[in-house]
């Protein structure tokens, strides 16, 4: 199967991202049509704000659709749990390969791409739970596939262990690409890879124009603008705000960026200038129920962080759960 596009085109590319903006956005408003503002606020109000998952889950990655569920991946055995957003309550998708889930993504086909740590990536029909399509994203060790990101043309994996992205081409028809057409996309630029088992690239996310992506270096707190053609990366321009150790999970809505920071038990939120090049510090949002809480995803007006909990030593018996914060 040969795709349409390897990759995004900055110039080309900007009214798809718009697109996908304006559909998601639409779904949305289609499920509230006819709801009265005061009724959503009800609503809105009445969603509970813990989830709690399974003893001994070890949540890492969420990821939301236009309709009222979640979904989190398990770094035990990597199974998907499915979480819903009106009750809390949920249950197991997909039973776990065995082996890490960690970030992952929901596409408008209804396809989680899972990124599998050292094991790569695949593919999960969200309503099933049958896993569509495995990759091997690199044969180089020590590998961490860590994070992932949509765009209409491709999903985009971070590796925490190296110093690359990787590529894995969309067809406008749907069609999953084929094993060996996952194209790696090594940084370069601003971008100093730290050496061994430190975590370097982490949550990604696009540059509010599209033009770009951005990409979050964990271990020493960077973020970086990343061309998606060349892989030259600029640090952004944060101006004072203090470094983004510890950054893990990416969400941009709008040209507001939310920085989820692990171990600090707190979220940096940023205004960013459209192409991404520069950004102004706004706010932290923090919790006391937060228990490192490692990524982030939206659904009407609210935050949802799953905690966890890397402090903890993890048992079967461990609690876990996904705390709600409004947005």
């Amino acid at each position: 199967m040969v795709p349409e596009h390897r990759f995004f085109a900055p110039h080309l590319n900007r009214r798809r991202f718009l697109a996908a903006g304006a559909a998601t956005a639409g779904a949305v408003l289609a499920g509230s049509a006819g709801t009265s503002a005061a009724a959503a606020e009800r609503t809105a109000k009445t969603r509970p704000t813990v989830i709690h998952l399974p003893d001994g889950f070890r949540p890492e990655g969420i990821t939301i659709g236009g309709g009222p569920y979640a979904y989190l991946g398990s770094l035990g055995d990597g199974s998907i749990y499915r979480a819903d957003l009106r009750t809390g309550e949920g249950r197991i998708l997909s039973p776990g390969p065995g082996t890490p889930s960690v970030g992952l993504k929901l596409d408008h086909r209804g396809r989680l791409f899972v990124a599998g740590r050292g094991q790569g990536a695949r593919v999960v029909d969200a309503r099933t739970g049958r896993i569509l399509a495995s990759y091997v994203l690199t044969t180089a060790t020590p590998t961490f596939a860590n994070d992932v990101f949509l765009t209409p043309r491709t999903a985009w994996f971070t590796d925490s262990y190296q110093p690359a992205l990787y590529a894995l081409p969309l067809c406008r028809n749907g069609e999953l690409p084929d094993a060996d057409e996952v194209v790696k996309i090594t940084l370069s630029g601003d971008w100093s890879q730290v050496a061994g088992e430190v975590v370097n690239a982490n949550g990604i996310t696009r540059t509010p124009d599209g033009s770009a992506l951005l990409v979050v270096q964990s271990g020493v707190g960077g973020l970086h603008r990343v061309d998606p053609r060349t892989g030259v990366t600029r640090l952004v321009d944060l101006g004072d705000a203090a470094p983004l150790t510890n950054g893990d999970g990416l969400l941009l809505l709008g040209r507001t960026l939310y920085v989820v920071q692990n171990r600090q038990n707190a979220i940096d939120v940023f205004e960013l200038a459209a192409d991404g090049r520069s950004g102004v510090f706004r706010r932290r949002v923090t919790d006391p129920r937060f228990d490192v809480p490692t990524t982030v995803a939206a659904y009407r007006g609210r935050l949802y962080l799953p905690n966890a909990r890397f402090t903890t030593t993890p048992t079967p018996q461990t609690t876990y759960d996904v705390i709600s914060v409004p947005a």
